[in-house]
């Protein structure tokens, strides 16, 4: 077995302790482990494996002894200090690819569902409303989909849209010549100019939080559907609201939401969901875009490969 021990301090699927194993890894598998008990410890690891209970700050990484990855199992970095890594001198890597086509299949469902009334058609069924002309649905062949952020989540959601004859236009502010055989390189405006429905694949920064409000928006030249698989924050959930009654959005499909901990609402908080739920042009769903079977071998899969080739480990 080589020299080099992995803490993993989350809920995993357990698969990845044997791919690690396999490839002469010690492995320390502590998903209950808490912040003060990874503190005392850390310093004994090479790499730590994370998911999104842990945030990675300066007190953290002040013991780091000789860790020198850290491994988010799955795409979100929000919540790890960036600063503090590049201070310590520990890399921070994350594993999109391991979940990408679980939030692709995701998206396309919740798109279909929207245009062909699927989710509203089934629960008038379960009323006994038999309404066929009321649920004419829309076909998606030949609409024009724009994707904001074209990275793994987007790239694959476009291979999907591609196979239903779309027109895909993605825009990505921090890649340049990333037009393929399933988007076109686009502009923001030109995405607002010409979509009819709309996919976000953005991490959340400071930059991207609150991205999608009244004036964004506004800026579209058509109402569109708003579909929002990748964090909460990136959509105002008033101004989306506001553009559901106006119907400048004529309907939105939210996997994530500004605060995901629903035991833990506020007043406005409530009611804003409330006020979504009773949109018959809304679908919602628990942050579960990503979550399969699969993607929990898949992302373990990414993150053995992130060691290995971070160590440079040949099996």
């Amino acid at each position: 077995m080589i020299d080099l021990k992995v803490l993993i301090v989350d809920n995993v699927h357990e698969s990845v302790i044997e791919m690690l194993r396999s490839a002469d890894v010690e492995v320390d598998y502590q998903p209950d482990i808490d912040r003060k008990n990874i503190k005392s410890r850390l310093s004994s690891y090479d790499v730590m494996v994370i998911r999104s209970k842990t945030r990675v700050d300066a007190e953290l990484l002040q013991n780091k002894g000789k860790l020198k990855l850290v491994v988010r199992a799955g795409s979100g970095i929000e919540n790890m200090d960036k600063a503090a890594f590049k201070a310590a001198g520990v890399d921070l890597q994350n594993t999109p690819e391991g979940n990408m086509d679980a939030v692709a299949e995701h998206s396309m469902g919740m798109i279909l569902s929207l245009l062909h009334h699927i989710h509203r058609a089934h629960w008038q069924i379960r009323s006994l409303q038999f309404l066929r002309e009321e649920n004419r649905g829309v076909e998606l062949m030949n609409k024009t989909v724009g994707i904001i952020g074209y990275g793994w989540m987007g790239r694959a959601l476009a291979r999907r849209l591609k196979s239903f004859g779309c027109r895909v236009l993605a825009y990505d502010k921090y890649l340049s010549n990333y037009g393929d055989d399933y988007a076109q390189e686009s502009s923001l405006e030109k995405i607002q100019s010409e979509a009819d429905i709309l996919s976000i694949h953005l991490p959340l920064t400071t930059e991207t939080e609150k991205m999608v409000d009244d004036s964004f928006i506004v800026g579209f030249a058509k109402p569109f559907y708003l579909i929002n698989t990748s964090r909460g924050e990136i959509v105002n959930t008033e101004h989306l609201i506001e553009a559901l009654e106006n119907g400048k959005i004529k309907g939105a499909a939210l996997d994530v939401f500004e605060n995901e901990r629903f035991d833990n609402l506020n007043s406005t908080e409530k009611k804003q969901i409330e006020h979504l739920s009773h949109h018959e042009n809304v679908i919602l769903t628990p942050h579960i875009a990503g979550w399969t079977h699969e993607s929990n071998e898949k992302i373990n899969v990414a993150v053995v490969q992130r060691i290995k080739d971070y160590f440079s480990i040949a099996k």
